[in-house]
């Protein structure tokens, strides 16, 4: 089921959309042009959320202010951080609804066209990057304390990672 973007899913106290894929942009007017592709794609306009950098921010921050201790056991609370440090350097979001496998890859590859610099895909158990960054290491456990690994950008996000 598509959410609405006033009551937002979340798992201990941490936004965690199911069947969705969050997406991020260097600026407003690639996510934009990304949110007009989908449309045109077939994707329902109303299962297609916007947030600008200062909506994600409070969000993020919100979510790490209320996350539950049980938010670290996953990569949940991780991935608010990595967004709340993309929103902070200005980045733009899109919040798709993609519900089976191949619509959200569908969903990353036509974003991914309009400069996306992150897709991820929000299952029950498992959280998937869909666009391919950083090196072929292989995926460890992840912490609070040890943030995402390094081969996804958000390990390495920062000043120098600006430009996507």
């Amino acid at each position: 089921m598509s959410m609405e973007k006033d009551d937002r899913p979340e798992a201990f106290g941490v936004f965690k959309p199911i069947g969705h894929v969050i997406v991020s942009f260097v600026n407003g007017d690639d996510m934009a042009a990304a949110a007009s592709a989908l449309e045109q794609a077939g994707v329902d306009s109303a299962g297609i959320h916007r947030y600008g950098p200062a909506e994600m921010a409070r969000q993020a921050q919100s979510d790490i202010d209320n996350a539950s201790g049980l938010a670290s056991i996953g990569q949940e609370l991780n991935l608010v951080k990595a967004h709340l440090e993309l929103a902070q350097q200005g980045y733009s979001f899109l919040v798709v609804h993609a519900p089976k496998d191949d619509a959200a890859r569908d969903v990353a590859r036509i974003c991914a066209e309009h400069h996306a610099t992150r897709a991820q895909s929000y299952g029950r158990l498992i959280i998937e990057e869909l666009i391919e960054v950083g090196s072929d290491q292989t995926q460890v456990a992840e912490s609070p304390d040890r943030g995402l690994d390094a081969q996804t950008r958000s390990g390495v996000e920062g000043a120098a990672d600006k430009n996507g």
